[in-house]
């Protein structure tokens, strides 16, 4: 594996946001009320946490994030192709901040269709960038009638919380 921090780093753990999430869930530190997602959900692949992390860590998190949506929603649809295989959104490699909105739109073409026929009415990306395409500039210029959110934020919005008097602290 390649190394990607400094020395110092060492002495810390450093995890992902995806393995974070699942050890949370796993370990009942956080619980997920699966009914407050009953919309037919799916997942977008983002080049970065799936084909550069695997070329360049030798893991791709392709897994890991349908776990955790698997955890929060009932109703799940993968796109087809999916995880190597997927579709890039249009914004990567920092299109999404860069002045080329046509272009974008024009290579998301492929992903709204993609989204498209899966039925979904909710896609969930880790991807800032994804995210921002899917959301602000597909849904928009081919008609999706689709929500968009941050995988987090899909937990987060699935949490049943709990007061300190419930739990006696």
């Amino acid at each position: 594996m390649e190394k990607w921090y400094a020395d110092e780093l060492r002495k810390f753990e450093v995890v992902t946001v995806f393995d974070l999430l699942m050890e949370y869930i796993r370990d009942g530190r956080i619980k997920i009320d699966k009914s407050l997602h009953s919309q037919l959900t799916t997942y977008h692949d983002p080049c970065n946490y799936g084909r550069k992390s695997l070329k360049t860590f030798g893991h791709g998190y392709f897994e890991e994030p349908r776990q955790i949506v698997r955890a929060c929603c009932d109703n799940f649809v993968d796109m087809y192709p999916n995880r190597e295989g997927n579709y890039c959104c249009g914004a990567g490699g920092g299109a999404w901040a860069m002045p080329f909105q046509e272009e974008r739109v024009f290579y998301g073409r492929i992903k709204a269709r993609q989204i498209r026929a899966t039925g979904a009415e909710l896609v969930v990306t880790p991807c800032h960038n994804c995210r921002d395409q899917i959301m602000k500039s597909l849904r928009k210029e081919y008609k999706l009638d689709i929500e968009v959110k941050y995988l987090w934020e899909l937990v987060a919005d699935a949490l049943i919380l709990e007061s300190g008097k419930e739990t006696g602290e």
